[in-house]
């Protein structure tokens, strides 16, 4: 059966819009994947403009709970989704820039993660996750690899050990905080004296944390991340490269 829509106080109208369909997800009347009606009927039922309504669209999907399709295809229109790890992952970089979280503050929110993630995925990592990781620290170890290309491997890597933890909300978390440092742990690898140097012996790192996580070893997994983390991030919260 249809959800029913009723009209909405006018005043902050698109705010209001956005708590009429947040209670709906809370109480359970929209789910992921559930389709919102068009904007010529949605906003006469809830008794705002079109403009109001599209603002409070636009601001669901920027929180990664709503994709808008243009068109009159089967696949138009607005509907609820489950995207939260590229939406809180610019949250989070953007915050990170303004100032509401220091780099010291990153970097101990990094540790609990990154251990959390490691110890869970010594036991949970799939057949399949493991050989990915695997191939991932090939591509680290690759002679001549650029720093570009490091870095993204680098993260990927990260991202994909939370992934195996099985826990999603550890994934999210572990992929937004990576993501918003992402750009300083990049100048900070350009920054290096002796970059092939540097990849090799950070290539050997990643191939022993996966060692360790094939292995089952979930304790010495969590403190060699934690010894990873620090060691490189720690340089940066010591010594904070520059925003030339």
């Amino acid at each position: 059966m249809a959800a029913e829509w009723h009209p909405v106080r006018q005043s902050r109208t698109h705010e209001l819009v956005l708590e009429t369909i947040e209670e709906r997800v809370l109480s359970g009347e929209l789910k992921a994947g559930d389709r919102l009606p068009p904007e010529r009927e949605l906003a006469p039922v809830l008794g705002v403009s079109r403009s109001a309504l599209r603002e409070a669209l636009r601001v669901l999907e920027t929180i990664g709970v709503l994709t808008a399709q243009a068109g009159r295809g089967p696949d138009s229109g607005a509907r609820m989704v489950r995207n939260p790890d590229d939406a809180l992952g610019r949250l989070l970089r953007l915050h990170f820039a303004l100032g509401s979280y220091t780099l010291q503050d990153m970097l101990e929110a990094r540790v609990v993660l990154e251990r959390s993630s490691f110890e869970a995925a010594a036991g949970n990592a799939s057949e399949e996750q493991l050989e990915e990781l695997g191939a991932l620290v090939t591509a680290m170890e690759h002679p001549g690899i650029g720093v570009e290309r490091f870095n993204d491997l680098d993260t990927r890597f990260h991202v994909l050990v939370a992934r195996a933890s099985g826990n999603q909300l550890t994934s999210t978390l572990t992929s937004a905080v990576r993501e918003s440092v992402r750009p300083l742990i990049l100048r900070a690898l350009e920054a290096a004296e002796d970059w092939p140097a540097a990849a090799s012996a950070l290539a050997a790192e990643h191939a022993e944390l996966l060692r360790l996580v094939r292995a089952g070893e979930g304790a010495g997994a969590a403190a060699l991340a934690e010894r990873h983390v620090r060691g490189f991030h720690g340089g940066l919260v010591a010594d904070p490269p520059s925003g030339d």
